[in-house]
């Protein structure tokens, strides 16, 4: 059987079967739509590449040659409406499967694609569109996410283009009708690896939001991820839980999977719903399964040995720390182990416990064999095991390792300054054992320091959610004169708990009696939901700032 992924990627291995090194290769107009997805529809035309599921329960199937075809269509659908090479095109698609179609086509025009979530505002939006320039949007009709395309472009310098996917809205141009009378057949068009080909709006967990730029050669950075942590089956059935305008979509969703050949799942629910994903992974047989800690939660608190899970064979988690309460009843009920895995919007995968690794308790894993990964202190000089440090990429040789992104749209500062002395600045704290098992802590601007101490909060987490009555937590900084920050823990319960003086204590002295006195939670808040970034974590940031404004105005 031959894997297109093989022409462009290479495993070194040491006497004992360990990757110790990857070997990239690939020409200078590498293209993925071209190159990989139009390589398996001339190869493997009929085999399954995506699979759809709607919330109704509508199941979608598309074969690598009914891809291409539609993305031909979608191209010269787009080429007619005036998009062509290096325009910008923002994507509100939430997780229908026109978004597959319309960024293949993007990457087929030569354009460059804007995933978007659906859950961003209006404001968000047409900041978006202005640092972007865009051409154009494609966005579903739904939850007024046209409404807010259009309230957003209004008034914007040049014509933006807003194309809806769905039932018809105002008088924008469908999708499904352009399709519909566009060709089939399409010219490549040239394009080189190091052209821009994605925007990913993050704000990362304070600041402005920011453009993180992706080339063409991107994409080759995910053949690892879903090889070596997703464990795909070459042409077997992978499911990543994430929203199309997440970056966690090109890790899971997309990029690596297809290099491989495998299908990708897709699961349109409206509505979170545990006992539909379970009952999901066993209809459809899927092979392998990712999605973010909270998720595995809910699917925890089901009654999982009454479904049929054998075909699923690996489990992966991003995004967020893991409780081991969590991972540790997820294996009892499943025999799977969860294994977890780091990097940012900025990068592919960093940091992973790979197929063949053993998860250790609280570990994100060992570094990605893409990538020279340290420990550094402030002076950027490397920390000892136990110590903590931030996590830096440094280069291997002179180009910049694949997959890291070329650039911050229009700030060109803030870039220079996350590759300060030659190497890549994550901005995420971790210490790393003696086995070279990394365990993170936060980001720089996360960690608590109190009374002279420093706190990581996902350690302050993790002993939370121990307690019975923890469904999610946050752990963060809140301001205090004595001690510069106390910790404060914001906590959503359980069914079944009720939010009391009397819990708080009891939740008090479960984490005194598991942790350093100093890292207890010395101010509790039992809240019905927590603030949540665009791409769905949870945002500390935004509890620390809602916390500076009472302050202010008390």
């Amino acid at each position: 059987m031959e894997l297109i992924y093989e022409k462009y990627y290479k495993e070194i291995k040491d006497e004992s079967g360990a990757i110790t090194d990857i070997q990239i290769d690939y020409p200078e107009d590498f293209n993925f739509a071209y190159d990989v997805m139009d390589w398996y529809a001339e190869h493997y035309p009929d085999k399954l590449a995506l699979l759809h599921k709607s919330a109704e329960g509508v199941v979608t199937r598309f074969s690598f040659k009914q891809l291409k075809e539609l993305t031909n269509k979608a191209a010269n659908a787009l080429k007619t409406r005036g998009i062509g090479k290096s325009d910008s095109v923002m994507l509100l698609l939430k997780r229908r499967y026109e978004f597959w179609i319309s960024i293949l086509a993007l990457h087929k025009l030569g354009a460059v694609a804007i995933p978007t979530s659906h859950m961003v505002s209006a404001a968000d939006i047409r900041e978006r569109a202005q640092m972007a320039r865009i051409k154009a949007v494609i966005c579903v009709n739904s939850e007024h996410i046209c409404d807010k395309v259009t309230a957003a472009i209004q008034g914007l310098e040049g014509e933006i283009l807003e194309i809806v996917v769905g039932e018809g809205y105002r008088d924008c141009p469908s999708f499904d009708e352009m399709l519909k009378n566009a060709d089939d057949s399409w010219d490549r068009v040239p394009t080189k690896a190091t052209d821009d080909m994605l925007y990913y709006f993050t704000s990362g967990t304070s600041g402005e939001p920011k453009a993180v730029i992706h080339d063409y050669s991107y994409p080759i950075a995910h053949i690892y991820t879903a090889r070596n942590w997703h464990g795909v089956i070459p042409f077997g059935l992978h499911l990543t839980v994430a929203d199309s305008g997440w970056a966690k979509s090109a890790w899971g969703k997309l990029y690596g999977q297809w290099f491989m050949g495998t299908c990708i799942m897709v699961y349109d629910y409206e509505q979170f719903y545990a006992a539909d994903m379970l009952k999901l992974l066993e209809e459809e047989r899927i092979n392998t399964f990712c999605a973010p800690p909270t998720i595995y939660k809910y699917l925890i608190l089901e009654d999982l040995e009454k479904y049929n899970l054998h075909n699923l064979r690996y489990a992966t988690t991003a995004g967020e720390p893991m409780p081991s309460e969590v991972s540790s009843k997820f294996k009892e009920k499943t025999g799977l182990t969860i294994r977890e895995g780091f990097g940012q919007t900025e990068t592919a995968l960093q940091i992973c416990i790979p197929i063949d690794g053993e998860q250790k308790d609280g570990s994100i894993g060992k570094a990605s064999p893409l990538y020279e990964i340290e420990l550094v202190d402030e002076a950027c000089n490397p920390v000892g095991p136990g110590e903590e440090g931030e996590i830096i990429i440094r280069p291997k040789g002179d180009l910049n390792p694949i997959g890291i992104f070329k650039g911050y749209l229009g700030d060109q500062e803030r870039y220079e300054e996350v590759w300060r002395g030659g190497v890549y600045h994550t901005c995420d704290k971790a210490t790393k054992d003696q086995d070279g098992y990394f365990y993170f802590v936060g980001r720089n601007d996360d960690v608590i320091k109190s009374s002279g101490y420093r706190i990581g909060p996902s350690e302050v987490e993790d002993i939370l959610m121990q307690h019975g009555a923890v469904f999610e937590c946050a752990v963060t900084a809140y301001p205090s004169k004595n001690r510069g920050s106390v910790v404060k823990a914001s906590i959503i319960l359980n069914k079944g708990f009720e939010a009391s003086d009397k819990l708080k204590t009891e939740v008090q002295e479960f984490v005194k009696k598991r942790a350093a006195i100093y890292k207890y939670p010395r101010i509790i808040k039992f809240v019905k939901e927590l603030p949540r970034t665009s791409n769905g974590k949870i945002s500390r940031a935004k509890i620390r700032e809602a916390d500076y404004r009472n302050l202010k105005t008390t």
